[in-house]
């Protein structure tokens, strides 16, 4: 199972989050959110591909991104279209879309984007782009009969563990920590981290 681990920026927390089992971390380029962030590492540990988080931004913008910061991984989490998917593709650059999942219909969504992106990700609806700290019904994800592999994101926190036991799907590749695991916007809890991987990881191989 892939863990990635959302909105980081502190330089220390960044460090010793890194040095967790993770292969995934996220940085957020969006300047309305609590976790934006300009600082980026210069270097992870290798086995931690860098993940730049953008809603709405142009390709350009996001081109100049992974270059600038050595991103291995973008994270489409707005109303990005197909064709900019498709660009992203073409160019070489690995693509997780956000799709926002309330209900079955939600799905329906990903269709227009399969064989543009390496991983969809569905998070739970709400007024904004993510970020709620929410959970959604993750039974309604039965319906989807995509090709595409998935991480589950929006409200996973510590007392999430039964939930994600009982979860099961073909196309589940990975889950997405961000606010269940924080401190304060952007600082990560290492230790409870540590734990939730420890045990995640030890049910789920």
């Amino acid at each position: 199972m892939l863990i990635k681990v959302c909105g980081m920026r502190d330089p220390e927390n960044i460090r010793q989050t890194a040095s967790l089992d993770i292969q995934l971390m996220g940085f957020i380029f969006y300047p309305d959110s609590k976790r934006y962030t300009e600082y980026v590492p210069d270097s992870l540990p290798a086995a931690v591909k860098k993940v730049g988080v953008f809603v709405n931004a142009t390709g350009s913008f996001i081109k100049e991104c992974v270059t600038r910061y050595g991103l291995g991984l973008v994270q489409l989490h707005g109303n990005e279209s197909p064709a900019l998917c498709k660009e992203l593709h073409e160019a070489g650059i690995a693509v997780i879309k956000a799709f926002s999942v309330e209900s079955e219909s939600d799905l329906l969504r990903t269709d227009s984007y399969s064989g543009y992106c390496d991983y969809f990700l569905f998070d739970t609806k709400c007024a904004g782009y993510g970020g709620s700290g929410k959970s959604f019904d993750w039974s309604v994800l039965s319906a989807y009969r995509g090709d595409t592999p998935f991480f589950l994101s929006g409200g996973i926190n510590p007392d999430s563990l039964i939930s994600l036991t009982e979860f099961a799907h073909s196309k589940w590749a990975g889950i997405d920590l961000n606010s269940g695991f924080e401190t304060a916007p952007g600082i990560k809890d290492v230790e409870k981290l540590k734990e939730f991987i420890k045990t995640i990881k030890n049910i789920r191989q």
